[in-house]
């Protein structure tokens, strides 16, 4: 058989550069300590497993298309209108309905140029042209820069704020800012995956932007501050026109019953959610402080990891110190596919992980003898 008598994609698909999960294991040793990929050290909520278990004996029926109670329990916790609520597969699935419902050949799709990777693959899996915008030196999004792209292609604009995996943000006055110049018919998606770990002044979610226009769309996950991401589980809240258009190209049960059960059971656990984020509070500080004093470049960050840049001298990059942490069981993320090759991404892990991190590095950074 031939390549010629092979089935063909759509035009432009075999162009997407597949998504690359960080790595999760490291051979030949005898603990691992994931930092890769954003999750929680502290897991779930207890309430999680009993809203689980629950439901074990009912696996044979199908899941409510709707995922009411899931959606009524974040209405709950938000303020919200579950009208205004459509729950996915995570909110990669709901980036990519978003992509698929409003997006199309001839369209343009913009995001920066260390946003997250998923939004060039959507964009381009739904015909349309993915546009990257540069962000500033300090690794933040360009408001203006973003603005000075837009065309009258441009039908929906990612912004990731947080972004990853900069853990950078700009303030709602500029998202505010950034909204106001964009057509009415181009739809700003504020990608809010991290939001709960903020505590900045300046922040807002965008909950606050949604609700005042028909054009903004926030999308939030429970992979990270709930500590849920084996179950995928994303929301997005909406102008009820934008809800109605995604619910018609959606899988009608795009959501598995025990993810609804854990999702409502999560959210309601304030108390859990607290204690993810004061954990985080006080050891994203440490890891930051601590790396920038062995010398390597930290970017600030406002979510769960941090953004470590190291030299482009031999023996001290970030490909060897990679292989050097992996060799002892730490495994973070390298972000080449995300134009910082000399840099890597750490998740900020339980006491016992990030302590060995640090130490790792501190004996990896130190001048030859």
């Amino acid at each position: 058989m031939t390549s010629s008598d092979l089935p063909r994609p759509n035009p432009g698909i075999m162009e997407i550069a597949a998504y690359v999960p960080g790595r999760e294991t490291a051979h030949g040793v005898e603990k691992v300590y994931k930092l890769s990929s954003n999750e929680s050290p502290l897991g779930p909520s207890p309430k999680v497993a009993e809203a689980i278990a629950a439901e074990h004996s009912n696996l044979a029926i199908y899941p409510d298309g709707s995922s009411y109670v899931l959606r009524e329990a974040i209405a709950r916790a938000h303020g919200l209108n579950p009208a205004n609520i459509l729950c996915g597969n995570g909110s990669d699935e709901l980036l990519g309905l978003l992509c698929q419902t409003y997006l199309g050949p001839g369209d343009e799709g913009l995001f920066t140029d260390h946003g997250f990777l998923v939004y060039k693959i959507q964009i381009m899996a739904a015909g349309a042209t993915p546009v990257s915008v540069p962000d500033r030196e300090d690794l933040t999004a360009d408001v203006d820069a973003i603005l000075a792209a837009v065309t009258q292609k441009t039908k929906i604009v990612f912004l990731a704020n947080p972004n990853n995996p900069t853990g950078t943000y700009i303030p709602v006055n500029d998202v505010k800012r950034l909204h106001a110049g964009l057509p009415k018919g181009t739809i700003l998606v504020l990608d809010a995956a991290y939001a709960e770990y903020v505590r900045r002044n300046d922040y807002e979610a965008g909950i606050e932007l949604v609700s005042d226009n028909a054009n903004v769309v926030m999308t939030r996950t429970f992979s990270k501050i709930h500590g849920l991401a084996g179950l995928r589980i994303g929301w997005m809240y909406a102008h009820e026109a934008i809800i109605d258009a995604c619910n018609r190209v959606r899988g009608p049960f795009n959501v598995n019953a025990l993810a609804i059960l854990a999702g409502a059971a999560a959210i309601g656990d304030k108390a859990h959610v607290e204690r993810a984020v004061e954990h985080n509070e006080v050891w994203l500080a440490k890891v930051s402080d601590t790396l920038a004093a062995l010398g390597l470049g930290v970017t600030p960050s406002v979510g769960n990891f941090v953004l470590v840049h190291f030299p482009k001298t031999p023996g001290k990059t970030a490909a060897e110190a990679d292989e050097y942490l992996c060799a002892r069981g730490y495994v973070l993320r390298r972000v080449a596919g995300y134009g910082l090759p000399d840099a890597l991404r750490m998740t900020i892990g339980s006491e016992e992980a990030n302590l060995g991190v640090i130490e790792a590095l501190t004996a990896f950074m130190a001048p030859a003898s």
